[in-house]
């Protein structure tokens, strides 16, 4: 059973916001709570569903897109439930930093959670025990952070079951972000947001929007009018024309480890390739320079797929791990 109350009911009709009381017992504190904000709008019948901002605390457009859609909820206008977390790690997004400096949590990393753990670890398993199990869909709206920047694009991890999946791309579709897609995790990672809304059986979508630890005025709207749409789809709020997104979305897949890049030695990264750019197996990807050793010959980085760069690393230093580009194969 989760230690996390709310100030708020989950079920009633009508608008609320509030606060998950996370516990966090402190020197400072001794029987403090995280505030960590949730607002929820019910009103007749239709599905219930999750909108997500903050799940890692860096990615600024989808926690600015859920501020104004809190800000400009009317109940009547509501065929169901939403429940919307705009910042889901609250103290890594109030530190401005992917994991949470009370523990050093991803909060992207710690499904299924824990009630009796961390901060971050609980706040999981609020998340998947009692949020996504009143869901019928999920929304995540995440960007590349400090350290990547993406492509634009809508995604999600590729569902067994043939209706589920049908109901994944029509949301993938609806949300009408530039590209989209199903992808393979590596390593069947099940420890983020989308394996916990698999286990609940919720229909779920990550938008990823942007990074390198800036905010684009562009991309805030495309996210706020990207929910709005697949909001709709699903008959929770009206359709809204305004909202039509200005072109058809381009559909690609992501299916393994040689779609992804990463460094082997540490030194600044020239990357000789750019977002949206088509690369082909054994392209150069860009040079490790080594400020140690300037007299050192550069190293230059390959690609081991052919494919669209869908994200690249941000920062010009590199170490031995770090992702340098990741790839799409467009869908024909």
């Amino acid at each position: 059973m989760t230690r996390i109350a709310t100030t708020i009911d989950l079920d009633g009709p009508g608008l609320r916001h509030g606060y998950l009381k996370v516990p966090h017992s402190t020197h400072e504190s001794a029987y403090g709570w995280i505030p960590a904000p949730i607002t929820v709008a019910a009103n007749g019948n239709g599905p219930s569903v999750l909108l997500v901002a903050g799940n890692q605390g860096d990615e600024y457009e989808g926690q600015i897109a859920l501020m104004k859609l809190v800000r400009s909820l009317d109940p009547a206008r509501v065929q169901g439930r939403l429940i919307v977390l705009t910042a889901a790690n609250y103290p890594a997004v109030m530190a401005g930093r992917r994991v949470s400096p009370i523990d050093d949590g991803n909060l992207n990393r710690c499904f299924p959670g824990n009630a009796n753990g961390t901060p971050t670890e609980m706040i999981a398993h609020y998340i998947e025990s009692v949020l996504l199990a009143r869901c019928q869909y999920c929304l995540d709206l995440h960007s590349g952070g400090s350290s990547l920047e993406y492509v634009a694009h809508a995604h999600a991890r590729r569902p067994e079951d043939a209706k589920r999946r049908a109901a994944t791309e029509a949301l993938i579709a609806a949300f009408g972000a530039p590209y989209g897609g199903l992808v393979k995790p590596l390593q069947g990672e099940p420890r983020t947001l989308s394996a916990a809304a698999e286990r609940q059986n919720v229909v779920y979508l990550n938008a990823e929007l942007g990074g390198g630890g800036t905010i684009s005025h562009e991309l805030v709207t495309m996210a706020e009018r990207g929910v709005r749409r697949a909001l709709a789809s699903v008959g929770l709020l009206p359709v809204d024309p305004a909202t039509s997104p200005k072109r058809g979305m381009r559909a690609f897949s992501v299916e393994g480890a040689a779609n992804y890049v990463y460094c082997l030695e540490d030194g600044l990264f020239e990357p000789y390739a750019r977002l949206e750019e088509d690369v082909a197996t054994g392209q150069p990807a860009g040079a490790l320079h080594f400020p140690d050793t300037p007299w050192r010959p550069q190293q230059i980085v390959t690609f081991e797929a052919t494919g669209m760069v869908l994200c690249r690393r941000f920062p010009g230093w590199a170490k031995r791990g770090d992702c340098l580009f990741q790839l799409a194969s467009p869908v024909r």
